[in-house]
């Protein structure tokens, strides 16, 4: 019985630009375990009352439902451990929670101030009201303030992700030499979810992060290539 995965998507239900989400579509690749995504929408909040939360990713697997996509990974790995594994072990696992914080409390911020504008024109018009208001609450301004001067701005977070390309110039994955794991599907997503709801190139195209980006593209049959973008 294939899992089913409550998805974000926009106004084209096909197109699904949570980076959330994204790790854990990667990650039940990876596991190579059969899946059924459920597109949700910011005004579905009734859809994932089974859940006893309003956020996506969700999912279920038979009776079993969880919520938050780092404790998704750590279900999957524990639960279907004779499958690939997502971390390689506890010390895998430790260097994936530091990425997942790094990337939930740095990355995604710093994205977000670039895109952020870029999102409501994919969303579902339901949905817009309630993201600009969300949003526009928390940054203190309007989305197109928060946005504006984006080109100006995007050096600085080139130079800020230096320490990915470190990594990178030694090693082909941030899992490691042998193969990607779910550090690499941590920031994958970030770069999915530019993809997926906004035109802005973060990525110089001789950026090792952008080749990295075109290998994970191409993996499980170009999975991630395939899906709907901006």
């Amino acid at each position: 019985m294939a899992i089913v995965m409550h998805d974000l998507a926009g106004a084209n239900p096909a197109l699904r630009f949570s980076p959330y989400c994204w790790r854990i579509r990667m990650a039940l690749a990876h596991k190579d375990l059969p899946v059924r995504t459920v597109p949700w929408r910011f005004s579905d909040k009734q859809a994932l009352a089974f859940s006893g939360q309003g956020r996506v990713p969700v999912i279920k697997d038979g009776n079993k439902v969880i919520s938050d996509s780092w404790a998704i990974a750590t279900y999957l790995e524990e639960r279907y451990d004779d499958r690939p594994t997502l971390f390689g072990c506890e010390m895998g696992r430790a260097h994936a929670l530091f990425l997942n914080a790094w990337a939930d409390e740095i990355m995604h911020p710093a994205i977000a101030r670039l895109i952020v504008r870029d999102v409501v024109d994919v969303l579902d018009p339901k949905d817009r009201p309630y993201f600009r208001k969300s949003r526009e609450d928390r940054f203190g301004m309007k989305l197109d303030q928060v946005q504006a001067g984006r080109d100006e701005r995007l050096p600085e977070f080139r130079a800020a992700l230096a320490p990915l390309r470190t990594v990178l110039d030694r090693q082909e994955w941030f899992g490691g030499t042998d193969g990607p794991s779910y550090a690499d599907y941590i920031v994958f997503g970030a770069f999915m979810w530019v993809r997926c709801a906004s035109r802005f190139e973060l990525l110089v195209p001789d950026d090792p992060l952008a080749v990295w980006r075109l290998r994970m593209l191409d993996l499980f049959g170009g999975l991630a290539r395939a899906a709907p973008a901006a």
